[in-house]
């Protein structure tokens, strides 16, 4: 039987691990990129192409490397917990020479039509319309995995904002913002506390005469660096952290996580705090916004509700003249153009089982990868959402009934509607442990905690008190990898490694769970494995 081809769409993190998947399932992959490079996102330019998000040149990724990396690829030891965008594109390039990923990758090819076969309903086959240099061509392929991102469109909602047509300075989006230079000694307002907004607002303050940062609901700030100097998400995201959550309620949650982040600088006093609680909102991860605040080179404020020829009015009634700069760091909207006959989007909102299979299509053909915003990182969702897809496009993993699928999707809007304050960007969100277990389970590769604590206890406590990396969705199953168990156990001494560079005896330990503690947990969660199975 002839290999299965599927057309990738995008050759950045997702799509790069979409290939890799497709060649562990013995598929032809055949991935198209509109640029010259790989790295999507991740990959900085001053002059980016239209459709793709733009990062400036000093960024820094928010999530740690041992919670980024890809499964079965651990990034280098010596690389640092959070890395500047220059060092992730190292790893990728690394990532991708090590599995020749390369040649399978269409450079400056647009992708501009799919459409399924006139035989679809039996088949499940589409047709790709692509074009390089001018000349498009039409193939036929047996699978779609769609990883072009939801970082594409610039939002930039002006109509929100009166007066804006008549502003007489400069107002840009954030995609356009590359360095602070041009920001000197200008009075300038970011508009938006997201990543972006407290980034930007951070780095500008360096250089012009003030910044102000306006926000319409506030936001709770977390930060790089957790307990002991731990990465935070190495502290947070832990199986044992998912368990307590599943047990306490959500009031008790906001309040314990709400005590935490003021016990480190009052959000109150800093103009931050924001009337929603921290559960409602994508967190915003800043170390320096309020260091910049404190020495008041940022000034934070309410909504601008009119902007003057030279001036903004805030809702409060205050008013700030002379302003010179305005920058939206209002987000990015996604859509999928050449999918037009297949897909809706409406209002930044796309109806997918698990957030990766359209319900509606006869075969399940298409998939998304990598649309969605969790609460962690996103290489190794993504390469968990490809693991799956491939498996299912084999016909190896099932998808339930259209009507079972819809249910599913209905029951998760619902829960984000009820979960988080009405935004633009709470439309996909996904909590990272609980989702990864979600897809793994579908996959075949969630860790089995019982059978660990049964045949490796070293192993089975650091699955559970320790970070949920995504070394554990290797342990077992489809696409096992001898490596995982190691990778497990050596993960804090690659956390550790790159800040040695002065050597001091210390002892190595992440979490702040007491030893006793860990017992007490470790045998009641096995009485509960005992008890459920």
């Amino acid at each position: 039987m002839a290999k299965k081809r599927v057309a990738i769409i995008g050759g950045g993190s997702s799509g790069l691990c979409a290939i890799k998947s497709c060649l562990d399932e013995g598929m032809e992959p055949v991935c198209f990129e509109r640029t010259n490079d790989i790295g999507g996102l991740w990959r900085f330019e001053e002059d980016p192409e239209e459709g793709r998000a733009s990062i400036y040149k000093s960024v820094i990724i928010n999530t740690s490397k041992e919670m980024m990396c890809f499964s079965d690829f651990p990034i280098p030891d010596d690389f640092p917990n959070y890395m500047h965008n220059l060092k992730i594109m190292e790893y990728f390039r690394m990532y991708a020479k090590h599995f020749d990923l390369l040649n399978y990758i269409h450079f400056k090819t647009s992708v501009c039509h799919v459409t399924r076969r006139p035989d679809f309903s039996a088949t499940g086959q589409w047709d790709v319309v692509t074009e390089t240099d001018g000349k498009q061509e039409s193939s036929i392929f047996d699978g779609i995995l769609v990883c072009s991102g939801h970082h594409t469109f610039a939002h930039l909602p002006l109509h929100t904002f009166p007066g804006i047509e008549k502003f007489r300075g400069r107002y840009l989006h954030s995609r356009e913002y590359k360095n602070p230079q041009e920001f000197s000694d200008k009075k300038v307002i970011v508009i938006g506390i997201g990543n972006s907004g407290g980034d930007l607002a951070v780095e500008i303050s360096y250089t012009a005469k003030q910044v102000f940062l306006s926000t319409r609901r506030g936001a709770w700030i977390l930060n790089r660096v957790g307990d002991e100097g731990y990465p935070m998400d190495i502290v947070l995201s832990s199986r044992l952290n998912a368990v307590l959550k599943e047990f306490l309620t959500t009031s008790m949650v906001n309040k314990w996580a709400e005590q935490r982040l003021n016990a480190r600088f009052s959000h109150s006093h800093y103009g931050l705090q924001p009337t929603h609680r921290i559960l409602s909102q994508h967190p915003t991860v800043n170390d320096d916004l309020p260091n910049r605040i404190i020495s008041g080179r940022v000034l934070v404020k309410p909504n601008v509700s009119e902007f003057t020829e030279t001036a903004a009015i805030f809702e409060d009634g205050t008013k700030e003249d002379n302003i010179d700069v305005v920058v939206f760091a209002t987000g990015y909207s996604f859509s999928f153009p050449f999918l037009e006959s297949c897909v809706k989007v409406v209002d930044n909102q796309i109806s997918l089982y698990k957030f990766v299979f359209p319900p509606h299509l006869e075969k399940p053909t298409l998939a998304f990868i990598g649309l969605v915003q969790p609460l962690g990182a996103i290489m190794p969702i993504s390469e968990l959402q490809c693991r799956w897809a491939t498996r299912v496009f084999k016909g190896l993993n099932s998808l339930p009934s259209m009507s079972d699928m819809i249910a599913d999707i209905t029951q998760k809007k619902e829960e984000m509607t009820k979960r988080y304050v009405k935004s633009q960007r709470h439309t996909i969100q996904v909590d990272f442990v609980q989702y990864m277990d979600e897809i793994a389970s579908l996959t075949g590769v969630k860790p089995n905690l019982l059978s660990l604590f049964l045949t490796d206890p070293k192993l089975a406590m650091e699955v559970f008190f320790g970070p949920c990396t995504p070394y554990q969705y290797r342990l077992r199953g489809p696409g096992k990898w001898d490596g995982a168990r190691r990778a497990i156990l050596t993960q804090k001494e690659r956390i550790i490694k790159p800040m040695k560079t002065r050597s001091i005896e210390d002892s190595i330990s992440y979490s702040s769970v007491p030893f006793l503690l860990k017992i007490v947990c470790g045998v009641v969660l096995f009485a509960v494995i005992l008890a459920y199975f």
